[in-house]
């Protein structure tokens, strides 16, 4: 078996080219919810963010500078990249036993 016959056997076995592309959706997907938060809930939000900006908001204990309003944005990143996730999985999941009946 030649080199190339084993290692095209190695990624169909493993499922390379399915985790690869995975990997680019996750990529494209985080770069949506990030403008989701910046663009759309961040804008709502910043109103009641004392200061102003809502991702130079920050709290001050003498000479330590915590920025909690990027902290927030992260958060919420999270927040809604889980969700999805967890909506796609939760469709799959119950797709994947409905054809295993």
């Amino acid at each position: 078996m030649g080199f190339m016959q084993e290692f095209m056997e190695f990624l169909k076995e493993y499922k390379v080219i399915g985790v690869a592309v995975a990997f680019i959706m996750a990529a494209a997907s985080t770069s949506l919810v990030n403008s989701l938060v910046n663009d759309i809930i961040m804008p709502i939000i910043t109103p009641f963010i004392p200061g102003g900006g809502w991702q130079e908001a920050t709290l001050s204990i003498g000479p330590i500078v915590l920025r909690w309003g990027s902290f927030l944005a992260q958060i919420i990143n999270f927040i809604i990249l889980a969700l999805v996730v967890f909506i796609i999985a939760k469709k799959l999941l119950k797709e994947e036993k409905v054809t295993k009946k």
